[in-house]
């Protein structure tokens, strides 16, 4: 049973920064509400109040609203009118289609003396001989009556057969009730019969869903299309019941309101508990029993891995939403796998060598906003050698042969005092030249180009001889 809570009273005072206690106007209006309640002790300044379309059967709870002036309780299953005698400013009060029978109630009214205008139409009283003429003459103060003005005249012809009118309404008012009395045995009646049936139709487990043979029941269950056959039962099952409600009369009765109330909030949270176990699947399996990780994309993202060979390392470029929120991804990375939650679905992918998971960075493309993730690797890959192959020639392979040769065999350097030559200071000038002379002088060797040897030159005296 919906009922008036504060929070639903904030919920609505939006307009109003959700406070209660300076709240002049509020609308609650199709909630489902079974009582009115706490108005009076929340929302003292209330001078505007909304209740239509609701299932409220009493006024109550309004008298200390002292500044109300408009109160709708349209479409409720009101039977009388009472308790409005605190609301000293009540200008309008609509009442329509409600179950108000006792019209000679409408005299509690007379105290709320700035009543204008009041709104039966769609009840029962509006169909006694005189009903008019009986709430003019009552109500001194009104104005309009069911959005009509009511004239001078009228009102004084509704004073003059008043007493007779008043007669007329308590006698049709009094076979009004003794109706009302039996309908609501026989409403309680019915609601009896209506559970105990329920109760012998309904069975546990799955034969409360699908009302055929156990052969058949067999059948389609070890067949591809049982659930959707049982579906499908339910469906016809739940139409045909739903047929058989509306196509069955029933009286005008706030019981027979109520109980169609009750009966599509059934179908209602039926049909979402079907389709909400329609939507709810099993949890994907990421890891196979076995320790075998799948690779998963959920998500259904475009990606790519590149292997940087150069710097050791795995690129995953994952092409994630622009305009995704940085957190509603979750990067998890592990040595042979990474996994990355998008909204909560799973993409996993393995990989084709370890990785180091502290090592490894995620970052945000601010251009394309894509994922992309490194994740430099556990060991040095192993280059193979290239093999030769064998269009090349002998001589080449011979001679690739001869420089690893070269390369692993270790050379030593020697110097061959034959092959080079050197001044020999000693023998440069001999020794009866040499006297009186002065110090000897050294001069460099002249480099002899060898494209020139072949033209003439002079020796020159000064220069050593070459050994």
């Amino acid at each position: 049973m919906a009922r008036i809570t504060e929070q639903l009273i904030r919920k609505r005072a939006e307009h109003n920064n959700c406070e209660m206690f300076s709240l002049e106007e509020i609308s609650l209006h199709q909630e489902n509400l079974e009582k009115l309640e706490h108005l009076d002790k929340w929302c003292r300044e209330l001078k505007i109040l909304y209740l239509q379309n609701n299932l409220i059967p009493r006024i109550e709870n309004v008298s200390k609203l002292k500044k109300l002036e408009y109160l709708n309780l349209a479409l409720n299953n009101i039977e009388r009118i009472e308790n409005l005698e605190g609301c000293e400013d009540l200008q309008k009060l609509d009442l329509t289609a409600n179950f108000i029978g006792e019209l000679s109630n409408i005299e509690t009214l007379k105290k709320n003396i700035h009543l204008k205008e009041l709104f039966l139409v769609g009840n029962p009283c509006t169909d006694f001989e005189g009903y008019r003429q009986f709430v003019v003459a009552t109500l001194h103060q009104l104005k309009f009556l069911d959005s009509q003005e009511i004239r001078h005249s009228e009102r004084l012809q509704a004073l003059q057969n008043y007493p007779e009118v008043k007669k007329q309404i308590k006698e049709q008012e009094q076979a009004y009730l003794l109706k009302r009395s039996q309908e609501k045995e026989e409403a309680q009646c019915q609601a009896h019969e209506k559970r105990e049936k329920k109760k012998k139709e309904r069975t546990p487990g799955f034969d409360s869903q699908c009302a055929y043979s156990l052969d058949e029941r067999e059948n389609h269950q070890k067949s591809e299309g049982g659930n959707k056959y049982c579906e499908l039962v339910i469906e016809e099952e739940d139409d045909e019941e739903e047929r058989a409600f509306w196509e069955d009369p029933v009286p005008h009765t706030p019981e027979a309101r109520l109980e169609a109330h009750r009966f599509l909030e059934e179908k209602k949270n039926a049909k979402e508990n079907r389709e909400q176990k329609k939507k709810e699947k099993p949890p994907r399996t990421l890891i196979t029993p076995e320790g075998r990780v799948l690779n998963v994309n959920a998500p259904k993202l475009p990606f790519s891995l590149k292997d940087d060979e150069e710097n050791s390392q795995f690129i995953l470029d994952l092409a994630v939403y622009r305009h995704l929120d940085t957190s509603l991804l979750d990067v998890d990375v592990q040595p042979s796998y990474i996994r990355v939650m998008v909204k909560g679905k799973p993409f996993q992918l393995v990989l084709p060598a370890e990785v180091k998971p502290d090592s490894s960075t995620a970052r945000r493309s601010q251009t394309t906003g894509h994922l992309v993730i490194t994740l430099p690797k556990a060991k040095e890959t192993i280059v193979a050698t290239q093999k030769v192959s064998t269009s090349k020639k002998r001589s080449d392979v011979s001679q690739l042969q001869a420089n690893l040769k070269r390369n692993v065999l270790t050379e030593k350097l020697e110097v061959d005092p034959s092959t080079y030559s050197f001044p020999d200071v000693t023998n440069i000038v001999q020794e009866k030249q040499r006297i009186g002379q002065g110090p000897i002088k050294l001069q460099r060797q002249r480099v002899v180009d060898t494209k020139s040897t072949s033209e003439v030159f002079d020796d020159d005296p000064e220069v050593p001889p070459l050994i």
